[in-house]
């Protein structure tokens, strides 16, 4: 059972992904840019992305640790490279895990009569873990308590989440003045699967008494809350592929969000951008199972080694000292609120009015520099990075944006992104970190996003 532990605490940290966008963040020229700010400064005739392959994005990254650190053939131990794993990180190192597949995606311009509005809709299927480093417990689980006599072990360490969702979505922004745009987005999420654990407090203690005789203490409120798995336990007979596109379009557990986002030139050539994505929550009312252990128990005894220690069934233990309760009662969780922020200097030679390929006032410069600001909520402190970019249009079909970026993953995160049209389609690759290509193992974040769209732009724009 120890091995069970430890395997689901660290396959979880070395598979970790996190949500900053900062390279396809207000890259115009790609649709997509959307989802992440609804008021960018865009201005195609209409757009439609090719279905399951307009938007892919996978991010990794690791603020504790990198595969290396635990698999590298270089003669040390597993053992010994687990424990030093272990006792590098603290708490607050943390994981966070999210995919995306957009699975279908449109947009138009409104006509003549309102020729500065503009509509986009789509739908996308999210993956999105978020835990912390649950060391207390990883140290009970390599060495047990014995030789931490007076220690307070921390049972508040369990904090994690986990949800497999679809999100509808549908956006409206309009050319408010010349310079000013703003953006809102209305999402409705249907949840696949959850769990929820994040707000457990408690501990554990031993100390010596006198005459070899030890107490130990158990004060425990752990809940975890689970949605979406209940139909598959115990003799399931159903069809689990129908199940879940079932769930996906709208019959899983349903909420609301809303996103908002602005654009605005104080100067033609200067830009400030930032949004909110992702104000909302998801009410669980169906396929309900959460677990809870709570109570408080104090041995008095002469074996100080306790549950997680030497025991050949950590659950059988535990529920000893504390009882589990299971329920069925319907519960809220609220989405990862994503704040985004930038400032933007373009210059070079200025362009003719008449080119407005993808964008606003930025496309009439080649060139472009800046910086975003990046934060998302968690249960404890935010996640937070800080990206200096330049952009540049080398031809009216190819456009790069290359980003340095510091985060809680990495301080040397070197990213590039290409956007290149051949006729009506786009194509886009982002990539971030790649720095650290040369050795995988070693990178504490990797990331890439890829698709394609067919673009009709602005029809004032020549072809």
């Amino acid at each position: 059972m120890r091995k069970l532990l430890l395997l689901f605490i660290f396959s979880v940290s070395i598979t970790c992904f996190s949500q900053n966008k900062q390279i396809l963040y207000n890259f115009t020229s790609v649709p997509q840019s959307m989802l992440s700010n609804p008021g960018a400064d865009v201005n195609y005739n209409w757009f439609v992305g090719f279905p399951l392959l307009s938007g892919i994005s996978t991010n990794v990254g690791s603020s504790g640790f990198s595969t290396f650190d635990l698999f590298a053939n270089n003669g040390v131990d597993f053992n010994t490279k687990l424990r030093n794993v272990v006792f590098s990180t603290s708490r607050n190192d943390k994981v966070s895990i999210n995919e995306q597949l957009e699975i279908f995606s449109g947009g138009f311009k409104l006509g003549d009569w309102q020729e500065n509005a503009y509509i986009s809709f789509g739908m996308y299927q999210e993956l999105d873990v978020l835990t912390y480093m649950p060391k207390d417990f990883a140290i009970l689980a390599l060495d047990g308590n014995k030789d931490y006599l007076g220690k307070v072990f921390d049972l508040g360490d369990l904090n994690a989440r986990g949800e497999m969702l679809s999100v509808f979505h549908l956006g409206y922004h309009k050319k408010v003045s010349d310079n000013l745009i703003l953006g809102v987005r209305g999402k409705i999420y249907s949840s696949i699967f959850n769990v929820s654990s994040t707000k457990n407090s408690g501990y554990f203690y031993t100390i010596p008494g006198t005459n070899s005789v030890y107490d130990q203490v158990i004060s425990s409120n752990i809940l975890v809350n689970t949605s979406g798995f209940t139909n598959y336990t115990d003799n399931y007979s159903g069809n689990a592929g129908n199940d879940i596109i079932k769930k996906t379009f709208f019959g899983g557990n349903l909420g609301l969000g809303l996103d908002l986002g602005l654009t605005y030139y104080p100067k033609e050539n200067l830009q400030f951008t930032a949004s909110l994505i992702d104000i909302g929550f998801i009410s669980h009312t169906k396929e309900i199972e959460s677990y809870r252990w709570k109570g408080y128990y104090n041995y008095v005894g002469l074996t100080p080694d306790f549950v997680l220690g030497n025991s050949n069934d950590i659950l059988d233990e535990f529920n000893k000292a504390i009882p589990l309760d299971t329920l069925h009662t319907k519960y809220t969780t609220w989405r990862p609120l994503k704040f985004n922020s930038s400032i933007q200097y373009s210059f070079g030679d200025g362009r003719s009015s008449d080119c407005n390929c993808t964008a606003g006032n930025e496309n009439k410069y080649p060139n472009s520099v800046g910086a975003q600001l990046f934060a998302m909520s968690t249960p404890r402190t935010p996640l937070m990075a800080l990206t200096a970019f330049y952009r540049r249009q080398i031809f009216d079909s190819l456009e790069m944006k290359a980003t340095y970026t510091v985060d809680s993953f990495s301080s040397k995160n070197i990213g590039l992104g290409l956007s290149a049209n051949l006729w009506k389609v786009n194509f886009y690759l982002l990539a971030d970190n790649l720095l650290e290509y040369k050795d995988i193992s070693k990178a504490n974040s990797l990331s890439f996003q890829l698709g394609l769209n067919i673009i009709f732009p602005d029809k004032n724009t020549p072809d």
